[in-house]
């Protein structure tokens, strides 16, 4: 087999001195067979496979990850020139090896896809995988690249190409304009500020707009080292051409290809080292009647209101909590294009407890539950699950815990509003 890493490493050796670089790239988890276990990006290589091994793990990373460290024999290395071309590679072999350890980026139809529409002015969009499955995008697809887990770091590394081979999204090619419409037209706000080439003013032929599709092709693809060459055999044709100013453009292109600055994928990546995703979830009624569950969420300590979740029970639960918990839960399973969490908050003891387990079970997936024990006046008295979690995360279970409460009632008297209303 041809190994897709640079350079491979024992764990021991990996332990012993850290000899991974310290440059963007591609790391592999690899078993005693040189099966990928896991494959992830890296701003630093170095640092960010030795994150991994901490004291620690299962609580700051899960125990999917805690699972997948004692399989662990090698560690495997691709480096690449930017972290922006790191996520493109490390979507490429995921979708080509589908690590067992990768369960967030496996599912094409949940995640974003990079798509170029098989137009005379091809699109280049992002879409979600679900919505070209479903028949809901409109356009015909020519290539697919993906899926993509992070969707603010697939925005971010669109921008940054946009800069360097500008492209169509939205605005109508000028030749499909009536000519009513030609009499009025004007550049489009992409083309005002360089990101689209004036497809929408004929500024541009098919023929060269197509050259450009064809360079995105190639560094989507990977394929940087062919997009150098066939740059810089357009730029000396253009040179030789005396089309000087075509040849400047093209040598602007090749400087920013080999120092892309993608600062803000950087970021995302630190993000995505940090992130801390708690979900909680409680029921309300009145008496068995108007009937809500919710869930909310608390990311890094901060309570992400964009992530709640409202669910009109539809079973006939008569007041009883935990069959509505257990609705609720296996409701919220069935949506894997939502971001899963790191803890899971209840409300309530160990049936509560026992509850969420079981949905869990029966989804086969391993997150850690916390169970939050109120007193007689539904203050909370104590709570129950791993002690690790327990102490490190408290303020936050506490707070989703809370903003569930808050949120129930809230979302239960509104739906006993409106069926009093209907009465």
């Amino acid at each position: 087999m041809a190994f897709e890493w640079e350079k491979a490493v024992s764990l021991k050796s990996f332990l012993k001195k850290n000899p991974l670089p310290e440059t963007p790239g591609v790391y592999f988890f690899l078993d005693e067979q040189k099966s990928i276990l896991y494959i992830g990006k890296a701003t630093s290589l170095r640092d960010r496979v030795k994150s991994y091994f901490i004291q620690d793990i299962a609580t700051t990373r899960g125990p999917k990850i805690e699972l997948m460290m004692g399989k662990i024999a090698s560690i495997g290395y691709r480096k690449t020139d930017s972290v922006l071309e790191a996520l493109l590679l490390e979507s490429e072999l995921i979708k080509k090896y589908q690590p067992m350890h990768n369960s967030d980026a496996k599912d094409d139809k949940s995640y974003n896809q990079i798509v170029i529409t098989k137009e005379p002015y091809p699109r280049v969009l992002i879409v979600r995988g679900r919505d070209i499955e479903q028949g809901k995008f409109s356009f015909p697809v020519k290539y697919m690249y993906g899926p993509f887990p992070s969707g603010s770091g697939l925005k971010e590394a669109l921008k940054i190409v946009r800069k360097l081979f500008p492209f169509r999204d939205k605005c109508a090619p000028y030749e499909e304009l009536s000519e009513k419409q030609k009499t009025k037209a004007k550049p489009c706000f992409s083309a005002q500020i360089g990101l689209c080439p004036g497809v929408c003013m004929a500024e541009v032929s098919a023929k060269d707009y197509a050259r450009s599709i064809n360079h995105i092709r190639l560094f989507f693809e990977g394929r940087k080292s062919a997009l150098v060459r066939q740059l810089t055999k357009e730029m000396k044709a253009a040179a030789k051409g005396q089309y000087f100013e075509r040849a400047s453009e093209i040598k602007g292109t090749l400087f920013g290809i080999q120092h892309i600055q993608d600062m803000a994928l950087i970021k995302d990546d630190i993000r995505e080292l940090s992130r801390h995703r708690i979900e909680a979830y409680d029921v309300a009624h009145l008496g068995g009647s108007a009937s809500v569950g919710v869930m909310t969420v608390v990311e890094n300590g901060r309570p992400n209101p964009s992530e709640y979740r409202q669910f009109k029970l539809r079973g006939e639960h008569n007041g009883n909590d935990l069959s509505a918990l257990d609705e609720i839960l296996k409701r919220r399973l069935q949506h894997p294009e939502w971001t899963l969490p790191e803890l899971i908050v209840v409300d309530g003891a160990k049936l509560q407890f026992g509850v969420a387990e079981q949905a869990l079970l029966g989804s086969e997936l391993t997150i850690p539950i916390i169970g939050v024990v109120k007193n007689e006046r539904h203050q909370p008295e104590r709570l129950i699950g791993p002690e690790a979690l327990r102490e490190r995360f408290k303020r936050e279970i506490l707070l989703a815990n809370n903003e569930a409460h808050r949120f129930a009632i809230t979302f239960h008297r509104k739906r006993r509003g409106k069926e009093f209303l209907s009465a």
